[in-house]
């Protein structure tokens, strides 16, 4: 029968505790040291201190036996689904270490299933997403174009009083038609499949300045290196959500969009506002792990942040989400060279 941690663990005690019990029982047999009955008042100073000792010994044999216990603990305090990597060193030997080797094996094994079921999930909104955006661009996105077309025709025929309100209709129409090709952008941009990341961002920033939103400032770098399809995804769509909360919520002025690649590779995307701040549970620290799924209480929503966190995830970029220098809220994405991402 294979012994188990907890079994190696009671005897691994047990033999601590019989040894220093043996110890002591050697040391009063074969030493000096002798105890009467009853005990004399002068043999109550050499008990003591053997019995001081003899604890001393075993607190700090069981202290350094029992240490990986505090490290695991402390691991799955803070241990946050979305974080990766977050892992305890397994330095040592024993069966506790070996509990710890066992531990983080099974993060590894609950990480990857996560990532493979969010990059599912992922690609399957996706798909529907482009499935949606092609609807409203063959469909709907046509037959409002017939509508102008036809009330042009009827336009050019009417009588005069009539033809006014017309093209109030007309006016309508075409707003309407204008607002379906941008959520068909938002939903699947095909200037990014076309064009690039940078252009899909510089697009993003122009559609959200232009509708009544805040002033988007952009500073994106061209000529970036080593991104690939699943990278410059992410990063549109946490740039597209990042915007989308700075928008609906923040109630800002303005905002920054900037994306650059630094020298030893990293791809930094910033999103940054002169609005009311990240929500109370994120926090100064910016540590996006404390959400966790409760609603926000200003700034951003709660979904939004998840749902950025998980793409994140995916490509082993980091998110942190703080106040900006502004005063307002600050979204940083931190992708990493290609040789550090998850394959």
């Amino acid at each position: 029968m294979s012994r188990t941690p907890a079994s190696a663990l009671y005897w691994r005690i047990l033999g601590i505790n019989g040894l220093i019990f043996a110890a002591g029982t050697t040391a009063l047999a074969v030493g000096p040291v002798t105890v009467s009955s009853p005990i004399l008042l002068r043999e109550l100073p050499v008990l003591a201190v053997g019995l001081a000792v003899m604890m001393a010994a075993n607190a700090f044999l069981l202290r350094a036996g029992l240490a990986p216990l505090a490290g695991l603990s402390a691991l799955m305090t803070r241990m946050d689904s979305l974080r990766s990597r977050d892992r305890l060193p397994a330095s040592g030997s024993g069966d506790l270490f070996h509990l710890v080797d066992q531990f983080n094996a099974m993060l590894d094994r609950l990480e990857a299933d996560r990532s493979t079921s969010t990059a599912v999930v992922l690609d399957a909104q996706e798909a529907e997403r482009r499935r949606i955006a092609q609807e409203l661009h063959d469909e709907i996105g046509q037959s409002l174009t017939v509508v102008l077309l036809e009330l042009k025709s009827v336009v050019n025929r009417a009588p005069e009083e009539v033809a006014e309100e017309l093209r109030g209709v007309q006016e309508v129409v075409r707003s309407s038609l204008d607002e379906v090709r941008r959520v068909a952008r938002r939903l699947r941009p095909g200037v990014l499949d076309d064009l690039g990341l940078t252009s899909a961002l510089t697009a993003l920033a122009t559609d959200f300045s232009g509708a009544g939103g805040p002033r988007v400032t952009r500073r994106v770098q061209t000529g970036l290196e080593g991104l690939g399809a699943d990278a410059e995804l992410v990063i549109y769509r946490i740039a597209q959500e990042g915007l989308t909360n700075v928008w609906r919520h923040s109630g800002a002025r303005n905002a920054e969009l900037s994306l650059t690649q630094e020298k030893d590779g990293r791809v930094v995307l910033r999103v940054a506002d002169d609005g009311s701040g990240p929500p109370a549970e994120i926090g100064a620290g910016g540590d996006p792990g404390g959400v966790g799924g409760r609603p926000p209480s200003k700034g951003m929503a709660g979904s939004g942040i998840h749902g950025m966190r998980e793409r994140a995830m995916l490509i082993g970029a980091r998110l942190t989400i703080g106040p900006s220098n502004g005063g307002g809220t600050e979204v940083r994405l931190v992708v990493p060279p290609p040789g550090d991402r998850p394959s």
